[in-house]
């Protein structure tokens, strides 16, 4: 059966273009077979993200708010303190997240700094949070070192394809971006790699960049699928809106392709009608940000997402109070009450 094979990194171009063609039905019925294989279907993975350092970034992203290049009215900040890490993490575990997320604008950190966000990891780490960052581009050194410090996840997306990757992003090749994941491995450290859709990428695209992140040698844990928030100021400010139906569908084939992955709702989700937030659950997404910020972008409010969790039956990963009969892969719950009653942020 499609649902109980073996993950693969062999995939060809003409294969996951055939699974972006299936008919809508028929795709999120083998997505959501593959889900049920790996995951309790009714359980999402909650993690926060914080702007650590904000803006005058020398990459030329033509998505992004924090390019120094773009005028976008956006004030840049320094490396926040490690106080203020250390109450915001603990608001995030307050309000339901189990993973914190840790964003510096940065082309790639200097050693001073990273010396900086180790010690922020270890104190995130002290409150009983997985640890993830985001730093740009890292030697070899920088990551053992973060792995040291315990660093659970290192964010570094791919963005887009191979072929489109030229007309986003000009400062750093697709190869660096390659590079840096090489270098998270090697160090013990988990990967959390993605991509962003609604460039103006053709569906070729899409299904190449899922392509490059499933024949990785190893698939990475988590996968963010984020939609395009459209800034002023940005180039891409006016880019063709994607059909709603084609981002449920990149979250199914990477649901598809990468089947142990936490495939993540990313950003966009404040564009993104509640309906359509359903459909990605039961495509595969079994993860979200949550809380009101994403670095620089709005988020939905902590409130919607709780009453959106529970007009569909869901519980954060880790704390619903029940699992499905047959479940293959029981989770340790904690009290319902924990997420119903956590207080807002």
């Amino acid at each position: 059966m499609f649902e109980t094979q073996a993950p693969r990194h062999d995939w060809r171009s003409e294969e996951v273009q055939a699974l972006f063609a299936l008919p809508f039905n028929d795709l999120l019925f083998r997505a959501q077979a593959v889900h049920r294989a790996h995951f309790d279907p009714n359980a999402v993975q909650l993690s926060t993200l914080l702007s650590i350092k904000t803006g005058a970034c020398p990459e030329d992203c033509a998505y992004c708010p924090q390019s120094a290049r773009f005028d976008t009215g956006l004030k840049a900040e320094p490396l926040l303190a490690l106080g203020e890490v250390r109450a915001a993490a603990a608001e995030a575990k307050a309000n339901g997240a189990t993973r914190f997320c840790m964003g510096a604008a940065w082309r790639s950190p200097k050693d001073r700094d990273l010396e900086k966000v180790a010690e922020m990891v270890r104190e995130v780490k002290a409150l009983g949070l997985e640890t993830c960052v985001t730093l740009g581009m890292l030697k070899p050194q920088q990551a053992q070192r973060l792995a040291q410090a315990g660093l659970d996840y290192y964010n570094h997306n791919i963005d887009t394809s191979p072929e489109h990757y030229g007309q986003i992003i000009t400062t750093r090749t697709f190869e660096d971006r390659l590079e840096t994941l090489a270098h998270v491995r090697e160090a013990g450290i988990n990967v959390c790699c993605g991509g962003i859709v609604g460039m103006g990428e053709s569906s070729t695209d899409r299904a190449e960049m899922l392509r490059v992140l499933a024949n990785l040698p190893e698939h990475p844990e988590s996968v963010p699928i984020n939609e395009l928030v459209q800034v002023p100021g940005t180039p891409l400010d006016g880019a063709a809106p994607l059909d709603p139906f084609d981002f449920v569908r990149t979250i199914a084939v990477a649901r598809l392709l990468m089947p142990r992955a936490h495939v993540r709702l990313s950003a966009g989700r404040t564009q993104m009608s509640e309906e359509l937030q359903a459909l990605c659950f039961f495509a595969g997404a079994n993860s979200i940000f949550y809380g009101e910020r994403l670095l620089t972008t709005a988020n939905p409010q902590n409130e919607k997402d709780r009453a959106l969790f529970q007009r569909l039956g869901i519980k954060p990963e880790g704390r619903a109070p029940a699992q499905e009969p047959g479940c293959p892969h029981p989770h340790a719950h904690q009290d319902a009450a924990a997420w119903t009653t956590a207080p807002q942020a």
